[in-house]
């Protein structure tokens, strides 16, 4: 990205084929493609699996994070991100949670805040990254999961 930021050919395919094996359940997002438009570097995510409820928000957030931390450390600006999930779902045992989260107020989207100073992607560390004015209801526990 830093050397040639408008390559076609900007992707990494997440999965360590020699370690399936030893997996008690294979990796769900497996790809991410980049490309740059401008200045703005986009990405897309492939995902072959996803309990929603479960996942959903960790993965989008996970990734759009390392978007971010992307397009910094290359002297370039976030994008789009775009999330292809295969098979996404909400299992039966799911539904009573769901439809609680559907119900609950919903709050204004957090600001992130990332250190610019960091222009190395090694050099981060958990103190460069903050979320101001976030505001979530009591958190679910205990969700139950197949793995």
């Amino acid at each position: 990205m830093k050397n040639a930021p408008y390559s076609r050919r900007i992707m990494t395919n997440i999965y360590n084929f020699a370690d399936l094996s030893e997996m008690g359940l294979e990796p769900c997002a497996y790809s991410m493609t980049f490309n740059v438009t401008g200045d703005k570097l986009n990405a897309i995510l492939n995902q072959r699996s996803q309990d929603v409820l479960v996942a959903n928000n960790w993965n989008v957030a996970q990734y759009a994070v390392l978007v971010h931390m992307f397009a910094q450390v290359s002297g370039l600006v976030p994008g789009q991100l775009v999330h292809m999930i295969s098979d996404a779902h909400i299992y039966d045992r799911h539904e009573p949670i769901v439809r609680e989260l559907i119900e609950r107020p919903q709050y204004p989207a957090p600001k992130f805040r990332m250190n610019p100073d960091v222009k190395n992607f090694y050099d981060f560390t958990l103190d460069d990254f903050a979320f101001e004015d976030y505001q979530a209801g009591p958190q679910v526990k205990k969700i139950p999961v197949a793995v």
